[in-house]
């Protein structure tokens, strides 16, 4: 009989080890909902301490911008202290930070507290990853980030229903006062179940890679979010070359260099570049589609707002259904094989938009549902398999490489699908927008496969 036919079962789980995972994901969940929920609360910001809409965007903007700037230093921090005690000092300073946003006097004080949030939070959730994976094994990780990307796929859903019930209720600065209980919280449970890590104090800070990659990085991203809200312009261009310059400067350098901010080293590893460049594909065809499917509803199809959040809905129920039975499959069978299932999914439900026959809206909302498990069923499994490929020495690097991956691609792939659309008129716009797609999932069937192969003969 072959290996295949006589798989065993998952090895289980201790029961602590769900207990770190739990407290983990309550700070990224605290994290992805303050990257949302403020949007929320933009006009009610500006009415209460009077102030410009241009400025007050920057309370979403400044998030975003120091999120990035501190996520390449996450790693270098969790080697150097121990990524237990990074996430810990992380989430007490997102706490502080969220309490301060609450007392803000007026838009600057905002503005300066959320800065602190993102630098927070761009540590927090790569280092709280990191201690996942430094304490699982790899026949544990699939269903123990499962689960975590369940919390984190429904928390975008709920987050924004109950930031209005609060922002009717009461004040848009109950909107951060939510996150100081729940934090103090998560902090008080860390420290019986959070295991600080192992501290190396050999890592030597590469100044000069921070630099290049912490203004790289924004540059990128700033540049392309600009290209997603306001179109394509020379200026913006020039603002997105000029990070993925410095972004390339620094890949070069940390392949020269004996300790490099990030060990780009990793990527010679196959079962790891195939299972990180496949996270970059997922990461532009969500973001992509997420940018797109509105726009081809509402403008489309006609459809109203709440018939548009519904099928939106459809897509996150999908990844939420899918994400546990992934995780089992993933323990069970390979991250690889999972990951060629993910995304099979994706291009199934992403052609059926080239079709020329109009469908009925349940069924369009089933393809939605099916698009939302070919995401989780391609990107989770894909994520396990980074971390599993990389030692636990690494694991940091792993993780923080896997995040930047993953947010430079979604940026640049919604940035690009931008392009499309503006540069194409009519329905035509979005046969383009969609013959896209299609091609980003096809790019992640062939890295899929890639990393099953890999990831086989490596487990031989």
């Amino acid at each position: 009989m072959s290996r295949r036919a006589t798989t065993p079962p998952p090895v289980p789980i201790p029961a602590r080890v769900w207990g770190v995972a739990g407290v983990v994901g309550v700070g990224a969940l605290l994290g992805m909902l303050d990257s949302t929920l403020v949007n929320l609360a933009v006009e009610a910001v500006r009415d209460d301490l009077r102030s410009s809409l241009q400025m007050v965007q920057w309370i979403v903007t400044g998030y975003l911008i120091a999120l990035v700037v501190s996520l390449p230093a996450s790693g270098w921090l969790g080697a150097r202290f121990g990524h237990g005690r990074v996430w810990g000092v992380s989430l007490a300073m997102f706490v502080v930070a969220s309490a301060l946003c609450a007392l803000a006097p007026g838009v600057t004080a905002l503005v300066a507290a959320r800065v602190m949030q993102g630098l927070a939070a761009g540590v927090m959730v790569p280092a709280g990853q990191a201690v996942i994976g430094s304490i699982a094994g790899p026949g544990q990780l699939g269903r123990l980030f499962g689960v975590l990307g369940l919390v984190l796929g429904v928390g975008p859903a709920v987050g924004p229903v109950v930031g209005g019930l609060l922002l009717q209720a009461v004040s848009w600065r109950w909107l951060f006062w939510l996150n100081v209980p729940i934090g103090v919280a998560a902090l008080l449970a860390a420290r019986r179940l959070v295991p600080g890590g192992i501290r190396d104090a050999r890592r030597a800070l590469d100044v000069y890679g921070l630099v290049m990659l912490g203004v790289g990085l924004p540059l990128a991203l700033y540049g392309a979010t600009d290209i997603g809200t306001r179109g394509a312009t020379v200026m913006a261009a020039a603002v997105v070359v000029a990070g993925l310059l410095l972004t390339a400067a620094f890949a070069v350098r940390a392949l020269r260099v004996g300790t490099p901010l990030i060990d780009l080293r990793l990527l010679r590893t196959r079962a790891f570049a195939a299972a990180t460049v496949t996270t970059g594909f997922t990461g532009a065809a969500m973001y992509g589609g997420l940018l797109v499917l509105p726009l081809y509803l509402q403008l489309q199809l006609g459809w109203d707002s709440a018939e548009t959040g519904a099928a939106l809905l459809a897509i996150g129920a999908g990844s939420a259904v899918a994400l546990y039975i992934g995780g089992v499959l993933t323990d069970r069978c390979g991250a690889g094989l999972v990951t060629v299932m993910g995304a099979v999914l994706l291009v199934t439900s992403t052609v059926l938009f080239l079709m020329p026959v109009s469908v009925p809206s349940p069924v369009l909302l089933a393809i939605l549902v099916v698009r939302g498990a070919g995401l989780a069923w391609a990107q989770m499994p894909a994520t396990t398999a980074a971390y599993a490929a990389a030692s636990t020495d690494r694991i940091g690097d792993a993780s923080t490489l896997v995040n930047i991956v993953q947010r430079v691609c979604g940026a640049l792939g919604a940035a690009g699908l931008v392009v499309v659309l503006s540069q194409t008129a009519g329905e035509h716009a979005y046969v383009w927008a969609f013959a896209v797609l299609t091609v980003l999932a096809l790019s992640t069937v062939a890295s899929a496969m890639i990393l099953w192969r890999d990831a086989a003969v490596e487990r031989d």
